[in-house]
């Protein structure tokens, strides 16, 4: 027990739980105001935190939304999240490794993700629909070249600054072309990569929810919420929008954050062990 409160009780870790409790709290409080503020001037009932818990509370337990439970609007989301972003990495990582280590193939298409990285998500939506239809595909189409785009980017780069006394030493030992990728290129781009996997992955998080809005159907959380509107249902519209960021939270922070902070100290630890 003096073991965890001293690891709990430093003066940094209390200071960093008041600062998000009060951040918390602020954002809280500022969505309360705005409440009552509209209300006030419009007569029309604005969704407030305590109002939104409770009917997130409501759908947790099982009330229907548009058809389905928040639980399989959420699933249905993630799973085209999942679905789009692994084409988008598959691609991405790829193109980068082939054009970091192609002088032509770089100089032909470098310019074609960093176009790409100028197009709105959202821009994609009749390309989409002349592609594939209203439909699942439409939406993984957008979520996918949404996200190729900072993927391939970073990885390039991550690809072109790798040390070439560390490529010249692996051929030179006989390593062959998946020897040095899985061993040397790749462990060597992976700060860069993962910093693209982040931006791609939010990327494609927002552009899924517009996508589910406009060429979705039946299900998601995107679906949810526009359903929601047109029912005047704009407490469910809430619930959607707190489920879309915690879940936009929990990977980032939980997941990626922690992820990419740790393979970055690694990476640095070899090489100042070198």
């Amino acid at each position: 027990m003096p073991g965890i409160l001293n690891i709990s009780g430093t003066p940094s870790a209390r200071k960093k739980t008041v600062m998000s409790v009060a951040s918390i709290a602020l954002i809280l409080l500022l969505w309360h105001a705005v409440s009552a503020v509209v209300y006030l001037q419009r007569g029309v009932e604005f969704p407030g935190p305590v109002s939104t818990l409770l009917r997130l509370v409501e759908l947790i337990q099982g009330h229907e939304l548009s058809g389905s439970t928040i639980m399989e609007h959420t699933r249905a989301s993630i799973q085209r999240w999942f679905t789009g972003i692994t084409i988008a990495a598959a691609l991405g990582i790829g193109w980068g490794v082939i054009a970091g280590r192609s002088p032509v193939i770089e100089s032909l298409a470098s310019r074609i993700p960093q176009l790409l990285l100028l197009i709105p998500g959202l821009a994609w939506i009749p390309v989409a629909l002349l592609l594939f239809g209203i439909g699942e595909l439409s939406t993984i189409f957008m979520i996918s070249v949404s996200a190729f785009a900072p993927i391939a980017v970073n990885t390039l780069s991550g690809i072109k600054h790798v040390d070439i006394n560390l490529v010249r030493a692996a051929q030179m030992m006989g390593a062959g072309t998946s020897t040095l990728f899985f061993n040397v290129l790749l462990p060597a781009a992976l700060p860069a990569l993962l910093t693209g996997m982040r931006i791609g992955i939010g990327t494609g998080w927002r552009v899924l929810v517009a996508a589910e809005m406009i060429v979705g159907t039946g299900t998601g959380l995107g679906y949810s919420i526009i359903q929601a509107r047109w029912t005047l249902d704009y407490a469910s519209s809430f619930a959607c929008i707190a489920i879309i960021c915690l879940i936009g939270l929990l990977v980032e922070h939980t997941l990626l954050k922690q992820l990419e902070k740790r393979t970055i100290e690694r990476w640095n630890l070899a090489a100042s062990d070198q």
